[in-house]
C-alpha cells in the first residue's frame, strides 16, 4: 500500500517528538515536576498538536513544512518551563511555529513581492466570474467556480500570498483564531491585523482567479 505524502510527514512528527523529548533543558517549572514528567507532558501536548500544526505549516511554507514543524517542536520543548497553562498550549505552540515559519519565509525570499494595491482594490472575484461567464449553462455560477479547487489548489494560491497577509489569512479564516489573538503572536495592533486581513482578503480572490486561468480550471469547466 503506497504511503501518503501527509501519512509520512505524520510519521516524521512523530519521531521529531520522540528525539526532541530527549534533549536536555533546564526546567523551570513546578518543582515537582521531574524531566521524566516534563518530557511527557510535551510528548503529548506536541502529539494531540501534530495535524493542526502541520496543516498551518503546509499553508504558510509549502513543502518548508517538515522542517518548520520540527523547528517548532525543538523551540518550544526548549521553552516548556515557560508554559504556565495546559489550556494555553495549542496557542502557545502556534506561536512558536508562526515565528519558525517567518524565520524560514525570510531565509528563502530576498524580497518581498511587490503588490499593486490600487488594482487589487478594484478587483472583485464575484463581478469578474459573474463578466467572464465561465460555467455558462450554471445556475450557481460562484459556487462552481469555488467547486474547481481541491486543497492542493487553495494552498498553492495562498503560497502565492505574500507572507505578511497570508499569516493572519490562514490563522484567521483557516484555523479559528480571533484576530485580537492573531495580534498577539505576532506582537502588532489590533487595527493592523484587521488591514492585513481586508488586503489578504483581496489579494487571495485575485489570485484565485489568476490560479484558475493559468491552470486550466477554467477550460476544463468550460468543456
Amino acid at each position: 500500500m503506497t504511503m501518503t505524502c501527509d501519512s509520512a510527514i505524520r510519521q516524521s512528527a512523530e519521531a521529531s517528538v520522540k528525539d526532541v523529548a530527549l534533549v536536555p533543558v533546564a526546567l523551570g517549572g513546578a518543582v515537582e515536576d521531574s524531566p521524566a514528567d516534563h518530557a511527557e507532558r510535551f510528548r503529548r501536548l506536541a502529539r494531540e498538536q501534530l495535524p493542526r500544526l502541520y496543516s498551518i505549516a503546509r499553508r504558510l511554507v509549502g513543502g518548508d513544512a517538515e522542517d518548520a514543524v520540527q523547528d517548532c517542536l525543538l523551540k518550544a520543548f526548549q521553552r516548556f518551563h515557560q508554559l504556565r497553562e495546559a489550556a494555553a498550549g495549542p496557542a502557545w505552540l502556534t506561536s512558536i511555529l508562526v515565528n519558525c515559519c517567518r524565520d524560514r519565509g525570510r531565509a528563502n525570499t530576498r524580497r518581498p513581492a511587490e503588490v499593486d494595491f490600487a488594482e487589487v482594490e478594484e478587483f472583485s472575484l464575484y463581478r469578474k466570474i459573474a463578466y467572464e461567464d465561465p460555467f455558462p449553462y450554471s445556475d450557481s455560477l460562484h459556487l462552481d467556480f469555488l467547486d474547481e479547487f481541491g486543497p492542493e489548489d487553495v494552498r498553492a494560491v495562498l503560497l502565492r500570498l505574500p507572507e505578511l497577509y497570508r499569516i493572519p489569512l490562514v490563522l484567521v479564516y483557516m484555523d479559528g483564531y480571533l484576530a485580537k489573538e492573531v495580534a498577539g503572536m505576532l506582537h502588532v495592533p489590533l487595527g493592523t491585523v484587521l488591514a492585513r486581513l481586508h488586503r489578504g482578503r483581496k489579494l487571495f480572490e485575485r489570485q484565485l482567479w489568476d490560479y484558475a486561468d493559468e491552470s486550466g480550471l477554467l477550460r476544463e469547466a468550460i468543456r
